[in-house]
């Protein structure tokens, strides 16, 4: 979340819309600052020599992307919507110089960062998970909703497949298996467990 921007920040952000499947800058370019999205939502990828495409992260509404261009010449990896999506830009320059003039934001983004690095463990450990079914579980339990039961999809299953390392055929695959079984529903945009998660 971007609850750290101060208002000087926020004023300075200049909103550009997206189609789905368009890119919002590509790996090597120079970097312009740093992103919010205000609806939909926009993947981090990186392409290997074979084509394969690796996610990175996937932000939606609310949550803010490519923070670490702040600190780096160029973009690291490619930004490409997965829906139509809105995101804000807000400048290098201004937020650095915001920073120094308020440490408190400053703190408010470094906590951010630290939330993100726990997130990112998260990711690993799931990736370390062999079984697609169990990775999917893994997925499903840290994703639920207020009712503790439902996670809202965020963008294709494809690229939900992508962010757990999966192909699609394995997720489509696990998923029909594990709603045979009982223990999950599909639902518009939505996967239920029929279970709460232990």
């Amino acid at each position: 979340m971007t609850d750290w921007l101060t208002r000087t920040v926020q004023t300075a952000g200049v909103e550009r819309a997206l189609e789905a499947g368009q890119t919002l800058f590509r790996c090597g370019q120079r970097t312009a600052g740093f992103y919010q999205v205000v609806s939909g939502s926009v993947r981090l990828v990186r392409v290997d020599r074979a084509g394969r495409e690796a996610v990175l992260h996937v932000a939606s509404a609310g949550q803010a992307l490519a923070e670490p261009s702040l600190f780096a010449p160029a973009y690291h990896c490619d930004a490409i919507a997965v829906t139509d999506a809105v995101v804000r830009l807000y400048p290098k320059a201004l937020v650095l110089a915001e920073f120094e003039r308020n440490p408190k934001a400053a703190q408010a983004f470094m906590a951010m960062l630290a939330r993100q690095v726990m997130n990112l463990r998260t990711r690993l450990e799931q990736r370390n998970i062999h079984s697609a079914r169990d990775r999917i579980r893994h997925h499903l339990s840290l994703n639920t909703g207020a009712d503790g039961c439902t996670v809202t999809l965020t963008g294709t299953l494809k690229a939900l497949a992508a962010e757990l390392g999966l192909t699609h055929e394995a997720l489509y695959r696990a998923l029909a298996e594990m709603a045979a079984a009982g223990e999950i529903e599909r639902l518009k945009g939505r996967i239920r467990l029929t279970e709460p998660p232990a």
